[in-house]
């Protein structure tokens, strides 16, 4: 069957000239954006029950933007002056350009990985004596406490915000010939939205071993997989797809 419609499960991408544009432009297909989960902010009571004090740390791991915004969120709802001297440790450059929303940039001690948390143990090796506070969603990937506890560092996780399942109900009655998802999280969303959902003929795209392992422990049939070495992203994976069943 050929493909003419695709559900993202997330936001719509900001940039104007995103792969996705360029997807559609090429196989004249729609393609609708909707987060089947989203963020919600742990307040500042339920971090202090974490026995958390923001003055007790000297260094801060982030791992995306969202752990940015909910930990000054928190700093401002428990009135706590972030000091000049508090060292950022951010997991890519993507997360350390969005720390200039709150700090600048140039007067502040920030470390940089490449992109994957791994890389940054070197600079925890060389920075050993902090005290560092890793803010979190109620959902950490696993190797993420394993690599610091390795590591040996004085660090102590704190959840700043949480992930919560989007009401799709006003979905129920919407078809899509291509369903994307990049999260386990995200198949977790459909089959709570829709307990009774039957796959037919909707195509299931899915980006990373946990979300395809999430998929196929749900019984669905995935159709695009992707990163593979041939298609390294999710719109490659899914151009490559409709050009194959949209000739036929």
């Amino acid at each position: 069957m050929k493909v003419k419609t695709i559900l993202v499960s997330q936001p719509e991408p900001k940039m104007e000239n995103s792969p996705y544009s360029k997807l559609i432009d090429k196989e004249k297909v729609k393609v609708d954006f909707r987060p089947f989960i989203h963020v919600e902010g742990v307040n500042a009571k339920d971090v202090r029950q974490q026995k958390i004090d923001l003055k007790n740390f000297t260094a801060i791991i982030l791992t995306s933007r969202n752990a940015v915004d909910h930990f000054f969120r928190i700093a401002e709802e428990m009135r706590f002056k972030v000091p000049d001297s508090m060292k950022y440790f951010c997991q890519s450059e993507a997360v350390a350009y969005y720390l200039q929303k709150y700090v600048v940039y140039r007067k502040r001690k920030i470390y940089v990985g490449k992109r994957n948390f791994q890389e940054l143990v070197p600079l925890f090796k060389k920075y050993k004596n902090e005290k560092f506070l890793l803010p979190s969603s109620d959902a950490l990937k696993e190797i993420i406490p394993e690599i610091l506890n390795e590591v040996g560092i004085d660090w102590k996780r704190g959840i700043f915000y949480k992930t919560v399942i989007s009401d799709l109900s006003d979905l129920r009655d919407v078809y899509y010939d291509i369903l994307v998802f990049f999260s386990p999280s995200g198949i977790e969303s459909l089959l709570h939205n829709f307990p009774d959902f039957e796959q037919n003929d909707t195509r299931i795209a899915v980006f990373g071993n946990s979300t395809i392992n999430a998929a196929t422990e749900a019984g669905l049939r995935i159709d695009i997989k992707a990163p593979t070495p041939e298609t390294p992203s999710m719109t490659m994976a899914l151009q490559k797809y409709i050009t194959t069943v949209n000739k036929k």
